[in-house]
């Protein structure tokens, strides 16, 4: 195939697995067509190369005309997350896109279904495997790939996985715990689908991926503790279902209720790979399931460290719940001001933080925090600073390192307290009319109940120091000014 020539239409790229495809995709120049329910919400995040349609695999009538000179289709939706019957939703979507596929002379469908077998299997699991059946017998070529979990920062396995571990210091085991799985971690998924483009093979094909070795979830649970530095017990508990077991777990991952409860019900069912003809096929060398968990734990910190809370809060018009908001694990508490100065003013007093300067705000805390540090081992305020007036990267302001300084724009700093979990400080700078704005940002990535009790405990605190300090920062300004 000439891979430089066709134009790829991509489904399902507000989603996880979708969302990572289409920067792949971009990124080795292929031209693409993006099919999206809201193509506003998909515009800014697309190269300007990339085509963004309106359309919906529930609605017939809008896929012929995304299907124009589409050479290769992706089919990366389902229907799980849907309040209706979700394999009714799936059967009526993926009939309705094999059809237009077919009459717009689509050469080739390349679908992410879901690898199982062992029994009856779940609802979720026959609902993935009936679509990758109505897409290969629609005519057109189709390469189905039936993955095992995936494991990635944000993938729904990852996130079960990670809430069940670090909510539950003490944990009943149920039998599924115990069943085999073939993790397969995320950019080994997106390496499959990429390379699926210029497969030469006739016709359809199954092929079944996951990642290097058999495992059991409670194999997963254990290596994400350990890589997380968590103690946890877990007690055997012969008798709890699947079933009754994704009802408790709506209570533990209510973001995830709906999904989880349908995640955990496919449990019952191994998704290890039988047919091996995926090694033979490409040339991908999948990861094992302790460096797929490594780097998602990684590339969660990459992408949270990308973040900008002032794009990410000014979205949000309803005000933030008591005690911060969560972004995956971390808890983000923020705060802005608006002041009639220019950003390099108002950062000079910013890049004074600490030392003999002080925090501008209850100092006799601080002293006192300092003071307990020292007590557990830490480096209390002793440290100082380098330069009482400018810092950079890898600079110790106190009990703080600095971790990234764009001069009059941002500081962030890491702290290096004891802590029952990792802390970060930042303050970015943005001009505004004839004056700037300051965002103040304190994060939080808790370690265990521990770290969550110590941050809500202390949350008024916190807000009552990080609050002063703001409005410290904004009188300083005027004096220095």
């Amino acid at each position: 195939m000439e891979s430089d020539s066709q134009l790829i239409l991509l489904t399902g790229a507000t989603g996880y697995v979708g969302g990572r495809l289409l920067r792949e995709l971009e990124g080795t120049g292929r031209r693409v067509r993006c099919l999206t329910r809201h193509p506003e919400a998909l515009c800014r995040r697309v190269a300007q190369t990339t085509e963004v349609v309106k359309g919906d695999v529930l609605d017939a009538a809008t896929l012929p005309a995304a299907m124009i000179g589409v050479r290769t289709a992706y089919y990366l939706v389902h229907a799980m997350a849907s309040a209706n019957s979700f394999e009714e939703e799936d059967r009526r979507a993926a009939h309705a896109f094999a059809a237009a596929a077919e009459n717009a002379g689509v050469r080739r469908i390349i679908y992410l279904g879901g690898l199982g077998s062992g029994g009856e299997l779940s609802a979720h699991l026959r609902s993935r495997q009936e679509v990758g059946r109505i897409l290969r017998e629609s005519g057109v070529p189709t390469i189905e790939f039936r993955a095992s979990i995936v494991i990635g920062s944000g993938s729904a396995s990852f996130e079960m996985i990670r809430a069940l571990v670090e909510k539950l210091p003490v944990m009943t085991t149920p039998r599924w715990v115990r069943t085999r799985t073939q993790p397969i971690a995320v950019e080994d998924v997106i390496a499959y689908l990429t390379q699926a483009l210029d497969l030469e093979i006739n016709g359809s094909a199954i092929i079944e991926i996951g990642g290097a070795g058999e495992v059991t979830y409670l194999d997963l649970m254990k290596e994400y503790a350990q890589q997380r530095g968590l103690k946890r017990w877990m007690i055997p508990v012969p008798v709890l279902s699947p079933r009754l077991s994704s009802l408790w777990l709506g209570l533990v991952t209510p973001v995830y209720a709906r999904i989880g409860r349908e995640l955990v019900d496919s449990l019952r069912n191994e998704t290890v790979v039988r047919d091996k003809s995926a090694g033979k096929l490409f040339s991908i060398r999948p990861l094992g399931f302790r460096e797929a968990l490594r780097r998602a734990l990684i590339n969660e910190d990459r992408e949270f460290a990308e973040t900008r809370w002032s794009d990410a809060f000014s979205s949000v018009r309803e005000k933030p719940s008591w005690g911060g908001t969560n972004f995956g694990r971390r808890i983000v508490d923020s705060r802005s001001v608006r002041v009639p100065f220019s950003p390099a003013e108002t950062f000079r007093p910013i890049e004074r933080l600490g030392g003999q300067t002080g925090w501008y705000y209850a100092t006799w805390l601080w002293r006192i925090r300092g003071f307990v540090d020292l007590i557990f081992g830490g480096a209390g305020l002793r440290r100082g600073r380098r330069d009482p007036g400018q810092l950079r990267a890898g600079d110790t302001v106190d009990f703080w390192r600095v971790e990234e300084i764009e001069r009059d724009h941002l500081l962030r700093l890491a702290a290096e307290m004891r802590l029952p979990g990792r802390a970060w400080l930042q303050f970015e700078i943005e001009a505004e009319g004839s004056g700037s704005v300051i965002r103040q940002t304190a994060i939080f990535d808790p370690v265990g109940v521990v770290g969550q009790l110590y941050w809500y405990l202390l949350y008024p605190v916190h807000r009552f120091v990080f609050a002063g300090m703001l409005t410290g920062i904004v009188r300083a300004i005027g004096k220095a000014v």
